[in-house]
């Protein structure tokens, strides 16, 4: 049975962290289904980009990883959000993968204290926020079911760590060959 994935947009989130996951995950089989947070299906991107979502988070159903876009307001967007909130710590508490980029481990994660005493990256700078979990340096960082990265340049290598988590090293290779990441 395929895996299943949902990416959380809402207004502002940071496009390439967005988009270059759901587009590995794909290539790997993955089903993917980006949700909206807020109002609106149409979502627009901090620089302008908007997507269109699959549906919206009352609708979302069962899912194996939450994937977790950076970029600013996005990030502030999502933490906002109740629903959303309640939605991520309730697959953390279950044993599902949470993957979260750029700001939002500290802006979306940290509060929720998803990483309490997990080591973690971010965005540079936004570490400071965090005051109960480990930073490490490096472009991915896995601890547990926690998968956290630095920011859109990273994109890539996050989206190829939720596929080997997910399928296996074997699959995030094949992808990471096919992309030449």
């Amino acid at each position: 049975m395929a895996k299943k994935v949902i990416v959380l947009l809402a207004e502002g989130y940071e496009e390439i962290e967005a988009i270059t996951p759901v587009d590995y995950l794909r290539r790997a089989g993955i089903e993917v289904t980006v949700v909206a947070i807020g109002g609106s299906l149409t979502v627009k991107g901090a620089r302008g980009a908007s997507i269109n979502a699959d549906m919206g988070l009352r609708e979302a159903g069962p899912f194996d990883a939450v994937v977790i876009p950076g970029g600013m307001p996005g990030a502030a967007n999502l933490a906002a959000s109740k629903e959303t909130g309640a939605l991520i710590a309730e697959a953390a508490a279950a044993g599902k993968l949470v993957c979260a980029i750029c700001a939002s481990p500290a802006v979306v994660l940290a509060p929720l204290g998803l990483l309490s005493g997990k080591k973690f990256t971010c965005y540079p700078g936004m570490e400071e926020k965090i005051t109960d979990g480990k930073w490490a340096d490096g472009s991915v960082i896995i601890d547990g079911n926690i998968i956290t990265s630095r920011g859109a340049g990273t994109a890539g290598v996050f989206a190829i760590a939720i596929i080997e988590f997910l399928l296996g090293e074997g699959e995030g290779k094949k992808i990471a060959e096919a992309v030449l990441l």
